[in-house]
């Protein structure tokens, strides 16, 4: 059974849960977004997609952004929030966590240095939240600016991931190559093996949701 997200509980409690760059400038920024010829990792964009956490890890990397993204929260509110996310009831994740092993990942998360920016990937394009843009012409625009480098990378493939999974599609090589305009050869051997398992993960959520 499929419950949806109830992003309620952080809206009432004024809990930030997306963030772009704050110290990284854009090279270039438009109508419908930023563009970071070199890219940022200070992007972060949880439950922008109605993909959920399907793993230990995935929740782990959610409640350190949470902890990073809001250091005045006090020990008692980011424990009740980490079990609002635990309970696969509330739509944020689709296992079950036991109770030693949630208490552990809360005490994990609240030794961890406040003041470091937890792992993230590199973004290259970022859309405005509201652009209004349909799927196909976000696609146009990454195509586009992909196309004046001189080489794919995976920075650019993974932001044509992110996009594609945020408007519930499925990810192929072939849909990929296809917006990127490079052969399918390219785009599988630029992806490397993170990406390629990324895909999986990320087709998976898809599959779940449906």
């Amino acid at each position: 059974m499929s419950h949806d997200r109830n992003l309620g509980y952080l809206h009432k409690r004024r809990i930030v849960y997306r963030r772009h760059p704050i110290t990284d400038k854009p090279s270039e920024s438009f109508e419908w977004g930023n563009f970071y010829k070199d890219g940022t990792y200070q992007c972060y964009e949880l439950f922008r997609s109605n993909a959920k956490i399907t793993t230990y890890k995935s929740l782990k990397w959610h409640l350190l952004v949470l902890y990073y993204l809001n250091p005045d929260m006090d020990q008692q509110e980011f424990e009740g929030l980490a079990r609002f996310l635990a309970d696969k009831y509330n739509g944020f994740i689709t296992f079950s966590i036991n109770e030693g092993h949630l208490k552990d990942m809360i005490k994990e998360v609240d030794m961890y240095d406040i003041d470091t920016p937890p792992k993230n990937k590199m973004r290259k394009i970022i859309f405005n939240e509201f652009s209004g843009l349909s799927l196909d012409e976000k696609m146009r625009i990454v195509g586009h600016m992909v196309g004046r480098g001189k080489k794919i990378n995976q920075e650019d493939i993974y932001d044509c991931m992110l996009e594609l999974n945020r408007e519930g599609k499925y990810i192929t090589i072939n849909k990929l190559a296809t917006i990127l305009t490079y052969s399918t050869r390219t785009i599988y051997r630029n992806m490397g093996e993170e990406l390629k398992q990324e895909k999986e993960i990320l087709n998976k959520q898809i599959n779940e949701k449906i």
